[in-house]
């Protein structure tokens, strides 16, 4: 499969991403041994910069790899980026490996981290799936002890995603010991007597951007917000639920397993507090973009 003609930053040089060249020796493609993060950009402006970076330093210093850009320079990058593409909305993927080294299991020393970003059109969420909400299904959570780090060692997030397309559904959300942790690529919510609920922040859950500002958000629209446990039998039987991610920004998830989800003339539509929390998430976008 070609690669698309798109720009790409690689070790301080733009270039076309069919250009960009990456030792076989580097730990990223040998162990996975990195970091990535993904920035919606609107306006052609980067949403929630500063939010992003945190959670890529938060990534690194758990890796053990020194930034090896300032937040200006990240910023710098992002923005010559974003300038290369007509669109106004965009996608901004960045990834720090470990970098070059002999193949061996110990983390090395003293070696140059590789930095690699690149920006594609933000495709967003069609109307279709806005109107109706999505279908997803349910899976156990088999992935990792450290989801808290946004890794690119990712082929569990990988195989859950698949469990979804095989399903013909949009995510597959998972459960570990009887508790929602998050789905494959987004994270999720439900709705209770009006209020949004999602599970605590912990090693089995990353944290996502979204989850502050939908915190901010629920302040904004006086929709009660709390993160605490959430049984299984509780996400079946939630008022509404609710994906959230980059790409999708805030999503309503209508059938779970094949069952709709709520209750009453509501039952399998998207729910008041998903239309109030989207609503808002498009305002936000005009005001927290760098």
């Amino acid at each position: 499969m070609d690669l698309p003609d798109l720009p790409c930053y690689l070790n301080g040089e733009y270039l076309p991403l069919p250009e960009a060249r990456i030792s076989p020796m580097d730990r990223g493609f040998l162990f996975g041994d990195g970091v990535y993060d993904a920035l919606p950009v609107y306006g052609r402006r980067a949403f929630r910069f500063d939010a992003h970076m945190e959670r890529l330093d938060h990534g690194l210093a758990k890796l053990r790899i020194a930034n090896p850009l300032t937040r200006a320079d990240w910023l710098t990058m992002v923005r010559k980026l974003i300038a290369t593409l007509p669109e106004e909305n965009q996608l901004v993927y960045v990834q720090v490996t470990r970098g070059v080294a002999p193949r061996k299991h110990p983390m090395p020393p003293d070696i140059e981290p590789t930095v690699f970003a690149y920006t594609s059109p933000l495709a967003g969420v069609p109307e279709a799936d806005r109107h109706h909400g999505v279908a997803c299904v349910t899976a156990r959570d088999f992935r990792w002890e450290r989801c808290d780090i946004k890794s690119i060692s990712l082929l569990g997030n990988v195989l859950a995603r698949q469990l979804a397309v095989d399903a013909g559904a949009a995510e597959t959300i998972l459960l570990r010991d009887g508790f929602l942790t998050e789905a494959s690529s987004a994270n999720v919510w439900i709705v209770k007597e009006g209020a949004l609920l999602g599970p605590p922040m912990s090693e089995h859950v990353l944290p996502g951007v979204r989850v502050g500002l939908l915190k901010e958000l629920c302040e904004e629209c006086g929709i009660g917000y709390n993160l605490r446990p959430i049984s299984e039998a509780e996400l079946f039987a939630a008022d509404e639920v609710l994906i959230s991610s980059a790409g999708r920004e805030v999503l309503a998830v209508t059938t779970l397993d094949h069952e709709p989800i709520g209750h009453g003339a509501l039952r399998g539509k998207p729910g008041p507090v998903y239309a109030r929390l989207y609503e808002a998430y498009q305002k936000a976008k005009l005001t927290q973009s760098v």
